[in-house]
Protein backbone atom coordinates (compact mmCIF):
# COMPACT_ATOMS: atom_id res chain seq x y z
CA UNK A 1 0.00 0.00 0.00
CA UNK A 2 1.79 3.44 -0.91
CA UNK A 3 -1.22 5.77 -0.49
CA UNK A 4 -4.48 5.82 1.87
CA UNK A 5 -6.64 5.32 -1.71
CA UNK A 6 -4.83 1.66 -2.28
CA UNK A 7 -6.07 0.36 1.45
CA UNK A 8 -8.60 -2.07 0.82
CA UNK A 9 -11.84 -0.26 3.03
CA UNK A 10 -10.74 2.98 1.34
CA UNK A 11 -11.67 0.97 -2.07
CA UNK A 12 -14.58 -0.59 -1.09
CA UNK A 13 -15.84 2.29 0.24
CA UNK A 14 -15.00 3.85 -3.02
CA UNK A 15 -17.11 1.44 -4.66
CA UNK A 16 -20.34 1.98 -3.58
CA UNK A 17 -22.65 4.32 -5.35
CA UNK A 18 -23.00 7.93 -4.08
CA UNK A 19 -25.60 8.73 -1.30
CA UNK A 20 -27.52 11.90 -1.88
CA UNK A 21 -27.02 13.43 1.56
CA UNK A 22 -30.01 15.19 3.19
CA UNK A 23 -29.30 18.57 4.81
CA UNK A 24 -29.81 18.47 8.40
CA UNK A 25 -30.73 15.25 10.47
CA UNK A 26 -34.16 14.06 10.61
CA UNK A 27 -35.90 14.26 14.11
CA UNK A 28 -36.06 11.62 16.17
CA UNK A 29 -39.91 10.72 16.97
CA UNK A 30 -40.61 11.25 20.34
CA UNK A 31 -42.77 8.20 21.19
CA UNK A 32 -40.71 5.96 19.19
CA UNK A 33 -37.85 6.85 21.06
CA UNK A 34 -39.41 7.05 24.42
CA UNK A 35 -40.21 3.03 23.57
CA UNK A 36 -36.61 2.16 22.87
CA UNK A 37 -35.19 3.29 26.34
CA UNK A 38 -38.35 1.67 27.65
CA UNK A 39 -36.96 -1.54 25.92
CA UNK A 40 -33.37 -1.42 26.87
CA UNK A 41 -34.93 -1.35 30.80
CA UNK A 42 -35.81 2.77 31.59
CA UNK A 43 -38.42 2.86 33.49
CA UNK A 44 -39.52 6.56 32.84
CA UNK A 45 -37.84 8.97 30.21
CA UNK A 46 -37.61 12.57 29.02
CA UNK A 47 -36.14 14.26 26.65
CA UNK A 48 -34.23 18.10 27.05
CA UNK A 49 -32.95 20.40 24.68
CA UNK A 50 -29.43 21.43 24.93
CA UNK A 51 -30.87 24.89 24.62
CA UNK A 52 -33.02 24.86 27.56
CA UNK A 53 -32.29 27.05 30.01
CA UNK A 54 -32.89 24.83 33.37
CA UNK A 55 -29.59 23.05 32.08
CA UNK A 56 -27.48 26.13 30.94
CA UNK A 57 -24.79 25.85 33.53
CA UNK A 58 -24.18 22.59 32.21
CA UNK A 59 -24.28 22.89 28.32
CA UNK A 60 -20.56 23.90 28.36
CA UNK A 61 -19.32 20.70 29.79
CA UNK A 62 -21.42 18.70 27.49
CA UNK A 63 -20.85 20.58 24.48
CA UNK A 64 -16.49 20.32 25.62
CA UNK A 65 -17.37 16.54 25.56
CA UNK A 66 -19.72 16.03 22.29
CA UNK A 67 -20.01 19.20 20.54
CA UNK A 68 -22.65 17.79 18.55
CA UNK A 69 -25.33 17.83 21.40
CA UNK A 70 -28.92 18.60 20.52
CA UNK A 71 -30.77 16.53 22.72
CA UNK A 72 -30.43 15.26 26.32
CA UNK A 73 -32.31 11.79 26.95
CA UNK A 74 -32.70 11.44 30.92
CA UNK A 75 -34.30 7.93 32.16
CA UNK A 76 -34.62 6.28 35.86
CA UNK A 77 -34.36 3.01 36.86
CA UNK A 78 -36.40 2.17 40.06
CA UNK A 79 -34.65 0.47 43.29
CA UNK A 80 -36.13 -1.85 44.94
CA UNK A 81 -37.48 -0.13 48.46
CA UNK A 82 -37.19 -2.77 51.08
CA UNK A 83 -33.35 -3.01 50.19
CA UNK A 84 -32.83 1.00 50.58
CA UNK A 85 -34.81 0.65 53.63
CA UNK A 86 -33.16 -1.75 55.81
CA UNK A 87 -30.75 -0.71 58.55
CA UNK A 88 -28.07 -3.61 57.17
CA UNK A 89 -26.54 -1.58 54.29
CA UNK A 90 -24.37 -3.99 53.07
CA UNK A 91 -28.15 -4.96 51.35
CA UNK A 92 -28.53 -1.45 50.65
CA UNK A 93 -25.44 -0.75 49.17
CA UNK A 94 -26.02 -3.89 47.17
CA UNK A 95 -29.03 -2.35 45.92
CA UNK A 96 -27.16 0.79 44.66
CA UNK A 97 -24.35 -0.89 42.72
CA UNK A 98 -26.66 -3.04 41.33
CA UNK A 99 -29.17 -0.52 39.85
CA UNK A 100 -25.96 1.53 38.81
CA UNK A 101 -24.90 -0.90 36.61
CA UNK A 102 -28.04 -1.29 35.38
CA UNK A 103 -28.26 2.34 34.89
CA UNK A 104 -25.23 2.21 33.08
CA UNK A 105 -25.92 -0.60 30.84
CA UNK A 106 -29.70 0.67 29.87
CA UNK A 107 -27.66 4.13 28.77
CA UNK A 108 -25.15 1.79 26.94
CA UNK A 109 -28.14 -0.15 24.91
CA UNK A 110 -29.52 2.93 24.07
CA UNK A 111 -26.36 4.64 22.52
CA UNK A 112 -25.70 1.02 20.93
CA UNK A 113 -29.04 1.04 19.35
CA UNK A 114 -28.67 4.44 17.87
CA UNK A 115 -25.33 4.27 16.61
CA UNK A 116 -27.07 1.03 14.70
CA UNK A 117 -29.19 4.06 13.13
CA UNK A 118 -26.43 6.37 12.19
CA UNK A 119 -27.02 8.55 15.01
CA UNK A 120 -24.37 10.04 16.85
CA UNK A 121 -24.90 9.28 20.42
CA UNK A 122 -22.49 9.36 23.67
CA UNK A 123 -23.47 8.27 27.09
CA UNK A 124 -23.08 11.28 29.11
CA UNK A 125 -21.41 9.94 32.26
CA UNK A 126 -21.27 6.70 34.33
CA UNK A 127 -24.82 6.42 37.30
CA UNK A 128 -22.16 7.41 39.63
CA UNK A 129 -18.93 6.17 39.00
CA UNK A 130 -16.21 6.71 37.31
CA UNK A 131 -15.72 10.22 37.62
CA UNK A 132 -12.63 12.74 35.68
CA UNK A 133 -10.98 12.58 39.04
CA UNK A 134 -8.09 14.46 37.73
CA UNK A 135 -10.63 17.31 38.17
CA UNK A 136 -10.66 16.90 42.50
CA UNK A 137 -11.66 18.30 44.44
CA UNK A 138 -13.08 20.44 41.50
CA UNK A 139 -16.47 19.48 39.16
CA UNK A 140 -15.44 16.20 38.14
CA UNK A 141 -18.70 15.16 36.56
CA UNK A 142 -19.90 15.71 32.75
CA UNK A 143 -23.50 15.89 33.65
CA UNK A 144 -25.31 16.65 36.50
CA UNK A 145 -28.07 13.90 36.21
CA UNK A 146 -30.54 15.53 39.01
CA UNK A 147 -31.42 18.91 37.02
CA UNK A 148 -31.68 16.99 33.87
CA UNK A 149 -34.51 15.02 35.04
CA UNK A 150 -36.25 17.92 36.76
CA UNK A 151 -36.08 19.50 33.56
CA UNK A 152 -36.96 16.46 32.10
CA UNK A 153 -40.71 16.10 33.72
CA UNK A 154 -38.55 12.89 35.73
CA UNK A 155 -39.65 14.38 38.96
CA UNK A 156 -38.43 17.31 41.50
CA UNK A 157 -35.84 17.85 44.45
CA UNK A 158 -37.05 16.98 47.69
CA UNK A 159 -35.87 19.21 50.74
CA UNK A 160 -33.48 16.24 50.90
CA UNK A 161 -31.58 17.11 47.47
CA UNK A 162 -32.73 13.88 46.10
CA UNK A 163 -35.34 13.92 42.60
CA UNK A 164 -38.60 12.47 43.90
CA UNK A 165 -40.34 10.28 41.20
CA UNK A 166 -44.02 11.31 41.18
CA UNK A 167 -44.79 7.45 40.93
CA UNK A 168 -41.25 5.90 42.23
CA UNK A 169 -40.59 8.28 44.67
CA UNK A 170 -36.94 8.66 45.44
CA UNK A 171 -36.11 5.18 45.15
CA UNK A 172 -34.51 5.67 41.37
CA UNK A 173 -30.94 6.37 40.16
CA UNK A 174 -30.54 8.63 37.20
CA UNK A 175 -29.42 8.36 33.56
CA UNK A 176 -28.42 10.59 30.70
CA UNK A 177 -27.67 10.19 27.00
CA UNK A 178 -26.85 12.53 24.71
CA UNK A 179 -27.70 12.53 21.00
CA UNK A 180 -26.34 15.18 18.40
CA UNK A 181 -30.66 14.43 17.01
CA UNK A 182 -33.69 16.45 17.93
CA UNK A 183 -36.48 14.80 18.98
CA UNK A 184 -40.03 15.80 17.68
CA UNK A 185 -40.98 17.00 20.88
CA UNK A 186 -39.71 17.90 24.36
CA UNK A 187 -40.56 17.23 27.66
CA UNK A 188 -41.45 19.85 30.41
CA UNK A 189 -41.24 20.03 34.30
CA UNK A 190 -43.69 18.51 36.53
CA UNK A 191 -45.99 21.46 37.87
CA UNK A 192 -46.07 19.74 41.19
CA UNK A 193 -43.48 18.61 43.90
CA UNK A 194 -43.95 15.30 45.40
CA UNK A 195 -41.93 16.03 48.46
CA UNK A 196 -44.42 15.87 51.24
CA UNK A 197 -42.17 17.73 53.64
CA UNK A 198 -43.09 15.44 56.10
CA UNK A 199 -39.51 15.96 57.63
CA UNK A 200 -38.89 12.23 57.56
CA UNK A 201 -35.71 12.62 56.46
CA UNK A 202 -34.63 15.44 58.81
CA UNK A 203 -35.40 13.13 61.88
CA UNK A 204 -33.43 10.10 60.20
CA UNK A 205 -30.47 12.31 59.31
CA UNK A 206 -27.73 10.91 61.35
CA UNK A 207 -25.77 14.16 61.44
CA UNK A 208 -28.45 16.62 61.07
CA UNK A 209 -27.19 17.73 57.44
CA UNK A 210 -30.79 18.45 56.41
CA UNK A 211 -32.42 20.98 58.36
CA UNK A 212 -36.52 21.59 59.24
CA UNK A 213 -35.60 24.95 57.46
CA UNK A 214 -34.96 23.57 54.19
CA UNK A 215 -30.81 24.36 54.68
CA UNK A 216 -28.62 21.41 54.00
CA UNK A 217 -25.09 20.58 55.40
CA UNK A 218 -23.22 19.47 52.67
CA UNK A 219 -20.05 18.73 55.01
CA UNK A 220 -22.03 16.87 57.45
CA UNK A 221 -23.40 14.32 55.17
CA UNK A 222 -19.90 14.21 52.76
CA UNK A 223 -17.90 13.54 55.76
CA UNK A 224 -20.27 10.67 57.32
CA UNK A 225 -21.90 8.75 54.12
CA UNK A 226 -19.18 9.27 51.93
CA UNK A 227 -16.36 8.23 54.18
CA UNK A 228 -14.85 5.45 52.38
CA UNK A 229 -15.13 7.36 49.07
CA UNK A 230 -12.99 10.77 47.93
CA UNK A 231 -12.29 12.67 50.74
CA UNK A 232 -12.68 10.13 53.59
CA UNK A 233 -10.09 7.47 51.35
CA UNK A 234 -7.46 9.85 51.63
CA UNK A 235 -8.03 10.13 55.04
CA UNK A 236 -7.68 6.80 55.54
CA UNK A 237 -4.18 6.54 53.16
CA UNK A 238 -2.78 9.26 55.10
CA UNK A 239 -3.27 7.57 58.79
CA UNK A 240 -1.79 4.73 57.22
CA UNK A 241 0.93 7.14 55.98
CA UNK A 242 1.37 8.37 58.79
CA UNK A 243 1.50 5.33 61.35
CA UNK A 244 4.87 4.40 62.08
CA UNK A 245 4.05 0.89 63.12
CA UNK A 246 0.66 -1.72 63.03
CA UNK A 247 -0.20 -1.26 66.51
CA UNK A 248 0.08 2.88 66.09
CA UNK A 249 -2.43 2.29 62.72
CA UNK A 250 -4.72 0.25 65.07
CA UNK A 251 -5.07 2.84 67.68
CA UNK A 252 -6.39 5.23 64.19
CA UNK A 253 -8.59 2.85 62.54
CA UNK A 254 -10.27 0.11 64.10
CA UNK A 255 -10.47 -3.42 62.31
CA UNK A 256 -13.72 -3.51 61.32
CA UNK A 257 -13.08 0.00 59.48
CA UNK A 258 -9.96 -1.88 57.91
CA UNK A 259 -11.99 -4.62 56.59
CA UNK A 260 -14.66 -2.00 55.62
CA UNK A 261 -12.61 -0.14 53.45
CA UNK A 262 -11.17 -3.56 52.03
CA UNK A 263 -15.43 -3.87 51.04
CA UNK A 264 -15.01 -0.99 49.54
CA UNK A 265 -12.23 -1.39 47.44
CA UNK A 266 -13.30 -4.76 46.19
CA UNK A 267 -16.70 -4.35 45.87
CA UNK A 268 -17.76 -0.84 45.56
CA UNK A 269 -17.80 1.92 47.81
CA UNK A 270 -20.16 1.58 50.79
CA UNK A 271 -22.78 4.34 51.52
CA UNK A 272 -23.08 4.78 55.69
CA UNK A 273 -26.24 6.04 55.48
CA UNK A 274 -28.31 7.09 52.81
CA UNK A 275 -31.31 7.29 55.24
CA UNK A 276 -33.13 10.30 53.54
CA UNK A 277 -33.69 8.08 50.63
CA UNK A 278 -34.87 5.16 52.79
CA UNK A 279 -37.28 6.77 55.00
CA UNK A 280 -39.65 8.97 52.20
CA UNK A 281 -42.69 7.99 51.87
CA UNK A 282 -43.18 10.11 48.55
CA UNK A 283 -44.64 8.72 45.53
CA UNK A 284 -47.78 7.11 43.64
CA UNK A 285 -46.41 3.77 44.31
CA UNK A 286 -44.78 4.48 47.71
CA UNK A 287 -46.96 6.38 50.17
CA UNK A 288 -49.85 3.90 51.00
CA UNK A 289 -48.38 2.68 53.81
CA UNK A 290 -47.71 5.95 55.10
CA UNK A 291 -51.12 7.42 54.54
CA UNK A 292 -52.81 4.23 55.85
CA UNK A 293 -51.03 4.19 59.16
CA UNK A 294 -47.79 6.59 59.96
CA UNK A 295 -47.34 5.05 63.69
CA UNK A 296 -46.99 1.97 61.85
CA UNK A 297 -44.21 3.25 59.17
CA UNK A 298 -42.40 5.36 61.38
CA UNK A 299 -42.07 1.59 63.71
CA UNK A 300 -41.21 -0.18 60.60
CA UNK A 301 -38.49 2.24 58.33
CA UNK A 302 -37.69 5.26 60.41
CA UNK A 303 -37.54 3.88 63.98
CA UNK A 304 -35.09 0.68 62.82
CA UNK A 305 -32.51 3.35 61.86
CA UNK A 306 -32.82 6.10 64.68
CA UNK A 307 -31.56 2.71 66.96
CA UNK A 308 -29.11 1.69 64.98
CA UNK A 309 -25.69 1.36 66.75
CA UNK A 310 -23.21 2.70 64.61
CA UNK A 311 -20.41 4.95 64.48
CA UNK A 312 -20.77 8.67 62.41
CA UNK A 313 -18.16 9.97 61.36
CA UNK A 314 -17.53 13.87 62.26
CA UNK A 315 -15.47 16.94 62.17
CA UNK A 316 -14.11 17.94 65.08
CA UNK A 317 -15.61 21.43 65.68
CA UNK A 318 -18.56 20.76 63.23
CA UNK A 319 -22.66 21.30 64.24
CA UNK A 320 -22.85 17.14 63.21
CA UNK A 321 -20.53 16.90 66.62
CA UNK A 322 -23.12 18.05 69.11
CA UNK A 323 -26.18 17.12 67.36
CA UNK A 324 -25.42 13.27 66.94
CA UNK A 325 -24.23 13.50 70.78
CA UNK A 326 -27.58 15.35 71.64
CA UNK A 327 -30.24 13.55 69.28
CA UNK A 328 -29.02 9.82 69.06
CA UNK A 329 -27.31 8.69 72.39
CA UNK A 330 -26.83 5.34 70.67
CA UNK A 331 -24.60 6.40 68.39
CA UNK A 332 -20.83 7.16 68.75
CA UNK A 333 -18.82 9.64 67.11
CA UNK A 334 -15.33 9.63 65.55
CA UNK A 335 -13.59 12.79 64.43
CA UNK A 336 -12.05 12.37 61.01
CA UNK A 337 -10.75 14.77 58.14
CA UNK A 338 -12.53 14.78 55.07
CA UNK A 339 -10.14 15.43 52.83
CA UNK A 340 -12.06 18.64 51.27
CA UNK A 341 -8.54 20.37 50.51
CA UNK A 342 -9.09 23.34 48.01
CA UNK A 343 -6.46 23.28 45.68
CA UNK A 344 -7.39 26.89 44.42
CA UNK A 345 -8.48 30.14 45.47
CA UNK A 346 -11.55 29.53 43.67
CA UNK A 347 -11.98 26.61 44.85
CA UNK A 348 -11.33 27.64 48.47
CA UNK A 349 -14.00 30.29 48.23
CA UNK A 350 -16.52 28.23 46.46
CA UNK A 351 -16.19 25.26 48.69
CA UNK A 352 -16.94 28.28 51.86
CA UNK A 353 -20.31 27.25 50.88
CA UNK A 354 -20.36 23.88 51.40
CA UNK A 355 -17.75 23.23 54.71
CA UNK A 356 -19.86 27.18 56.60
CA UNK A 357 -21.44 25.76 59.90
CA UNK A 358 -23.93 27.94 60.92
CA UNK A 359 -24.30 26.88 64.71
CA UNK A 360 -20.39 27.06 64.64
CA UNK A 361 -20.83 30.63 63.69
CA UNK A 362 -22.70 31.34 66.58
CA UNK A 363 -23.36 35.16 66.97
CA UNK A 364 -20.43 36.34 65.01
CA UNK A 365 -21.14 39.27 62.65
CA UNK A 366 -18.26 40.33 60.72
CA UNK A 367 -17.14 41.16 57.42
CA UNK A 368 -14.05 40.00 55.56
CA UNK A 369 -11.71 41.14 52.82
CA UNK A 370 -9.20 38.78 51.61
CA UNK A 371 -6.88 40.00 49.03
CA UNK A 372 -4.76 37.06 47.58
CA UNK A 373 -1.08 37.72 45.68
CA UNK A 374 1.42 35.68 44.46
CA UNK A 375 0.23 32.75 41.78
CA UNK A 376 -3.53 33.47 42.20
CA UNK A 377 -4.57 36.87 42.47
CA UNK A 378 -7.82 37.42 44.00
CA UNK A 379 -9.80 39.77 46.27
CA UNK A 380 -13.33 38.97 48.01
CA UNK A 381 -15.53 39.88 50.33
CA UNK A 382 -16.87 37.30 53.29
CA UNK A 383 -19.65 38.28 55.27
CA UNK A 384 -20.81 36.25 58.62
CA UNK A 385 -24.11 37.72 59.66
CA UNK A 386 -27.18 36.23 61.69
CA UNK A 387 -25.89 32.24 60.82
CA UNK A 388 -25.82 33.17 57.20
CA UNK A 389 -22.61 33.11 54.97
CA UNK A 390 -22.04 35.60 51.56
CA UNK A 391 -19.47 35.21 49.41
CA UNK A 392 -19.11 38.54 46.76
CA UNK A 393 -16.39 38.73 44.07
CA UNK A 394 -13.94 41.97 44.87
CA UNK A 395 -14.43 44.52 48.03
CA UNK A 396 -17.40 45.20 49.46
CA UNK A 397 -18.90 46.99 52.30
CA UNK A 398 -16.42 48.14 55.19
CA UNK A 399 -14.32 45.37 56.65
CA UNK A 400 -14.22 44.18 60.24
CA UNK A 401 -11.14 42.63 59.00
CA UNK A 402 -8.48 42.80 55.95
CA UNK A 403 -6.89 39.81 55.09
CA UNK A 404 -3.92 39.75 53.01
CA UNK A 405 -1.98 36.41 52.12
CA UNK A 406 0.40 34.61 49.45
CA UNK A 407 -2.48 32.30 47.45
CA UNK A 408 -0.07 29.24 47.65
CA UNK A 409 0.55 29.78 51.27
CA UNK A 410 -2.93 30.41 52.25
CA UNK A 411 -3.86 26.95 50.73
CA UNK A 412 -0.84 25.31 52.10
CA UNK A 413 -2.34 26.60 55.94
CA UNK A 414 -5.99 25.62 54.52
CA UNK A 415 -4.18 22.27 54.06
CA UNK A 416 -2.85 22.04 57.35
CA UNK A 417 0.82 21.54 55.78
CA UNK A 418 1.88 25.05 57.63
CA UNK A 419 0.16 26.99 61.08
CA UNK A 420 -0.91 30.83 60.52
CA UNK A 421 1.67 31.64 63.07
CA UNK A 422 4.43 30.51 60.75
CA UNK A 423 2.53 32.11 57.98
CA UNK A 424 2.30 35.29 59.99
CA UNK A 425 5.71 35.21 61.36
CA UNK A 426 6.80 35.15 57.69
CA UNK A 427 4.02 37.88 56.83
CA UNK A 428 2.92 35.52 54.25
CA UNK A 429 -0.47 36.12 56.15
CA UNK A 430 -1.38 39.67 57.29
CA UNK A 431 -3.83 40.99 59.14
CA UNK A 432 -5.22 44.28 59.02
CA UNK A 433 -8.45 47.03 60.61
CA UNK A 434 -9.03 44.43 63.24
CA UNK A 435 -8.38 42.29 65.76
CA UNK A 436 -6.81 38.98 64.78
CA UNK A 437 -9.11 37.08 67.01
CA UNK A 438 -11.91 37.86 64.02
CA UNK A 439 -9.70 35.55 62.20
CA UNK A 440 -10.03 32.84 64.90
CA UNK A 441 -13.65 33.24 64.49
CA UNK A 442 -13.69 32.75 60.73
CA UNK A 443 -11.48 29.24 61.50
CA UNK A 444 -14.27 27.67 63.43
CA UNK A 445 -16.92 28.39 60.85
CA UNK A 446 -15.71 25.84 58.27
CA UNK A 447 -13.83 23.20 59.83
CA UNK A 448 -12.56 20.49 57.82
Amino acid sequence: MTTIEDHPTVKRMRAQPKQVQIPGLPKLDTEWLRALAVEAGADDVGFVEISNPDVADQRQEILSSFARAKTLISFVVRMNRENIRTPARSISNLEFHHAGDEVNEVARRIVHTLEDRGVRVMNAAAMGFPMEMDRWPDQMWVVSHKPVAVAAGLGRMGIHRNVIHPRFGNFILLGTVVTEAEVTSYSRPIDYNPCLECKLCVAACPTGAIKPDGLFDFSACYTHNYHEFMGGFTDWVENVADSRSGHEYRKKVSDAETVSVWQSLSFGPNYKAAYCLSVCPAGEDVISPFLDDRKQFLADVVKPLQNKQETVYVIEGSDAEPYVAKRFGNKKTKRVHNGLRPHTIKNFLFGLQLVFQREAAGDLDATYHFTFTGEERKEATVTIRGKQLTVADGHVGTPDLRVTADSRTWLRFIGREVTIVWALLRRKIRVAGGSPKLLLAFGRCFPS
